[in-house]
């Protein structure tokens, strides 16, 4: 939403999937673009009746920072049909993404979606094609969609239409098989980008943040990124050790240790807590000192972290209540693991707690 703000665009229409309450909630109270109509509204414009030439398709789950209009742009300079957004890609991660092939002039000519073994050394091309220096191309030898597009509509609505009508997806069906019968260019975008669609690599990205410097930068004043406004106190600290963290509005820290992490908004961590490498997503509301209090009493656990915990490669999902003297480690190294039942799942080696999920004192994970 931030990148079509920053490159002029606002006729947008947002298709959510399942799970999608809190997210369209937030679209609705966030974005307005000052015509008295919100998101959330009902309003769907019908591209073949409002003379709209191209559409910009995005993916609601990658990272970064692009301004969409160079993209446009190349897309109508080059008269094609369908311009795929691309960046250059190592041998680690290649067999992740939908690959492709171009000619000289940019022109994809073969396309593969997620190739392993053989089908994948295919794949390999000279990237200095477009503009990466020798040891740029050497590195990176692979060219990989972001799964961003831009269709000419004519060109769209005949594929979703009359060719492809029972196709689901853009990168493994639609796009490869477009590429035989239209012009399709590829776009390269040499710059930070992240796709966060695993709880691993949106583990990754966020943590990555912490680092100094960061590979993304979130503080460019040219290109801001827009959210809901809180309306939040500034955090509150009280003798605690933090290195290399983020912390959000709103948080009560009292005598504890944060190294490598995020803790979210309205998040509270009390005497002795440590969290490392951890994602902390806050709260959504806050419990008074009576009411805290009183839950400590009937021997109850109050929302955010409760003294003496230690928690290290975890996600706190949001309202989370950890009681005292938890240990959450994964010390046997649990690759996979649903125990929802007791709050939390295990995905790549991290721990997750539910939101809204309560693990009591002296819990070891």
């Amino acid at each position: 939403m931030s990148n079509c703000i920053n490159s002029g665009i606002r006729k947008i229409f947002i298709m959510t999937q399942f799970n999608s309450f809190s997210l369209n909630r937030h679209l609705s109270r966030t974005y307005s673009f000052g015509n008295g109509m919100n998101f959330g509204d009902g309003f769907v414009e019908d591209a073949k009746n409002k003379n709209v030439e191209h559409i910009l398709i995005l993916s609601g789950d990658h990272l970064y920072r692009m301004n969409y209009m160079d993209f446009v742009q190349r897309h109508v300079d080059t008269n094609a049909d369908i311009t795929v957004s691309c960046v250059p890609m190592d041998d680690s991660r290649a067999s992740d993404y939908g690959l492709m092939k171009i000619d000289k002039t940019g022109r994809i000519v073969q396309f593969a979606e997620k190739p392993k073994g053989s089908d994948l050394k295919a794949m390999r091309v000279d990237t200095t094609l477009l503009g990466l220096s020798p040891q740029e191309a050497e590195k990176h030898p692979y060219i990989a969609s972001m799964g961003v597009y831009v269709f000419r509509t004519e060109t769209l609505l005949q594929l979703l239409r009359w060719q492809y009508s029972s196709c689901n997806d853009f990168g493994s069906e639609i796009i490869p098989s477009a590429v035989s019968e239209h012009h399709v260019q590829a776009y390269l975008f040499n710059d930070y980008w992240e796709d966060i669609g695993t709880i691993k690599s949106f583990f990754d990205a966020n943590l990555a943040l912490t680092e100094q410097p960061p590979k993304f930068e979130f503080y460019d004043p040219k290109t801001p990124f827009f959210t809901s406004p809180r309306f939040l106190p500034p955090t509150k600290v009280e003798k605690c050790k933090i290195v290399d963290a983020i912390i959000s509005h709103g948080c009560f820290m009292r005598n504890c240790s944060v190294q490598h992490s995020i803790v979210g908004v309205r998040s509270r961590l009390e005497s002795g807590v440590e969290l490392q490498d951890t994602m902390m997503m806050g709260a959504d509301y806050y419990q008074t000192e009576s009411e805290i209090a009183s839950l400590l009493a009937e021997g109850k656990v109050p929302i955010g972290v409760g003294e003496n915990t230690k928690i290290r490669n975890c996600i706190i999902d949001k309202n989370a209540k950890i009681g005292r003297n938890v240990i959450i480690a994964n010390a046997d190294g649990v690759q996979e693991a649903d125990r929802a039942k007791e709050g939390f799942y295990i995905r790549s080696g991290i721990t997750i707690t539910l939101k809204n999920a309560t693990i009591k004192d002296g819990t070891v994970i």
